[in-house]
């Protein structure tokens, strides 16, 4: 069908509306970009340049990290040798390393060395400094009171030694054995036996602990009455009436 001259004049427009269009948005563009380009350019370049310097600053950490295993291995090697006073300075090297866990661990080791070496209030100091120091983790501040209490046992009163020790005397957890311990043996001090003994009597049940340690705690339960056979079923009865009372 033939066009008429309406519908050619409808379409040259619609052709110049389009071409004025798209010059409209190649000059938005062209203006856009002599505006911001450079600036957009320059974000870019940041943000390539802030990406690199991450992944830089991760490998300076784990380079880092890698020396510092590599030292306090070498210093552990160097105690084990005998050669004391090269371990204790590469160890204290350590003691502000960036890796908490080195750090925490060279600062034990020198309490250790510190405790063999007969100067017992150095050790306790430095094994109370390590467990109020809330950067290093929470596995070694409890390894630095279980230590520290050790040390400085004779001289404490019971009831300190029960109460500094409460959040470590706890069944089926990694401290029980030596918090446990300590804390049966200061309720003896007291005169309270009867706290003590289911206590023995729990170190002996965890099959987790060192047999030695079980061993010491079986006796000590029965030296002082209490039988861990006896102690389950009563345990075991108490668990049935809780069960029997919750329904």
């Amino acid at each position: 069908m033939a066009l008429t001259p309406t519908d050619r004049r409808d379409a040259s427009d619609e052709a110049f509306l389009r071409e004025v269009d798209d010059a409209v948005r190649a000059g938005d563009l062209a203006h856009f970009w002599t505006r911001y380009g450079r600036w957009m350019l320059l974000a870019i370049i940041l943000g390539l340049a802030a990406f690199g310097g991450w992944i830089y600053w991760q490998n300076q950490q784990q380079a880092a990290a890698e020396l510092q295993g590599e030292k306090f291995v070498l210093a552990v090697e160097k105690l084990q040798g005998g050669n004391l006073a090269a371990a204790k300075a590469d160890l204290s090297t350590l003691t502000t390393a960036d890796q908490p866990g080195y750090r925490a661990m060279s600062q034990i080791l020198l309490a250790n060395i510190a405790a063999a070496e007969g100067n017992s209030r150095k050790a306790v100091a430095d094994y109370a400094k390590i467990a109020k120091d809330e950067s290093l983790p929470e596995a070694f501040r409890n390894l630095a009171l279980i230590r520290q209490t050790t040390t400085e046992y004779e001289t404490l009163s019971p009831q300190a030694v029960i109460d500094r020790l409460k959040p470590l005397a706890k069944p089926n957890t990694p401290w029980f054995g030596s918090a446990g311990e300590m804390t049966a043996l200061a309720y003896m001090k007291m005169g309270k036996d009867e706290l003590a003994g289911p206590i023995f009597a729990q170190i002996a049940k965890q099959e987790d602990l060192p047999q030695t340690l079980r061993a010491r705690a079986q006796q000590m339960a029965g030296a002082l009455g209490v039988d861990t056979v006896q102690l389950d079923a009563k345990q075991t009865g108490a668990s049935a009436a809780d069960a029997k009372e919750g329904k």
